[in-house]
């Protein structure tokens, strides 16, 4: 699978890919994807759409996504909610607090190699799950979640296309009507030692779309980019990504589509559910979730 970044809106991302690395080896503009091109019933700016979709698929493994549907209000309401819930009081939150990855939600934070984070992760899919306060938490996390999985999967049919399947095909082979995704807001508060501090590492993510597709299905032909997150010491950040993933029993390896005499399996076969009790904490340095199924 490819490993695209769905972003509303770059600040609202969490992701920060750093202007002094390059992506193929020059000064690339970053990638842009009409999602209204893209959906269109316009045949010809439909597939060019795909086209495109599938050479940032191979060349970047990321884009971003202007003309979407999901209003900008329900994206600031969003942001506020979780800003309400990281603003409770303690005792509230600690409630949540657990180790245990499959958990429905999950609380914590963390002050580890100068990275500070409050965090809290919620499976959303197929049955939402959220807290219980503030009150405009819920509906407003639940819509959020509904218009974001239906631009997710509407991506999901174009990268199928772009690799020459019919636009199913990813929903199928992962069984997405019953697929485990899991929607995860992070709380960084701005660090007063530097004008700019990590606040994740680089790393990789579980999942099939977060909006980053990790790249097990197509062998690594598709890219799944490293990024991190960073902070400052002035502004409050808050990030929201979304982890479409496959149904916890689908089984994951690369499609015969991309398997030949000359691109042998990559990675072996696994269960998502597998994959994600392997990396039971989602804290990942570089490549190591991939490096677990590496052959």
């Amino acid at each position: 699978m490819p490993s695209p970044f769905l972003m509303a809106d770059k600040e609202y991302s969490g992701v920060d890919f750093d202007s002094n690395d390059t992506i193929l080896g020059v000064d690339d503009p970053f990638p842009i994807i009409d999602y209204s091109k893209l959906t269109s019933n316009d045949p010809h700016q439909s597939s060019q759409a795909v086209e495109f979709l599938g050479k940032i698929c191979l060349e970047y493994g990321f884009f971003a996504v202007t003309n979407h549907t999901i209003p900008e209000s329900l994206i600031n309401g969003t942001m506020e909610a979780l800003q309400g819930f990281f603003d409770l009081a303690e005792e509230k939150k600690r409630k949540y607090e657990t180790n245990n990855s499959m958990d429905r939600i999950r609380w914590g934070r963390g002050d580890v190699q100068h990275v500070t984070r409050e965090f809290f992760k919620i499976a959303s899919h197929p049955h939402f799950h959220c807290p219980t306060e503030p009150d405009v938490l819920r509906e407003t996390l639940q819509e959020y979640n509904k218009r974001l999985r239906e631009v997710g999967i509407n991506l999901v049919r174009g990268i199928s296309k772009s690799f020459g399947q019919e636009e199913s095909y990813i929903e199928k082979a992962m069984s997405l009507e019953s697929g485990y995704d899991f929607f995860t807001a992070n709380d960084y508060p701005p660090r007063v030692s530097a004008p700019n501090i990590i606040g994740q590492f680089p790393h990789n993510d579980p999942g099939l779309l977060i909006l980053l597709v990790q790249n097990i299905l197509t062998n690594g032909k598709y890219k799944s980019t490293v990024h991190r997150v960073i902070v400052n010491n002035e502004v409050r950040r808050v990030t929201f990504p979304l982890f479409m993933g496959p149904s916890l029993e689908a089984t994951v390896s690369p499609a015969p589509e991309f398997v030949d005499e000359d691109n042998p399996p990559a990675y072996r076969g696994m269960t998502y559910k597998e994959y994600l009790e392997a990396n039971q904490h989602h804290v990942i340095e570089g490549k190591s979730c991939l490096q677990q199924i590496r052959l």
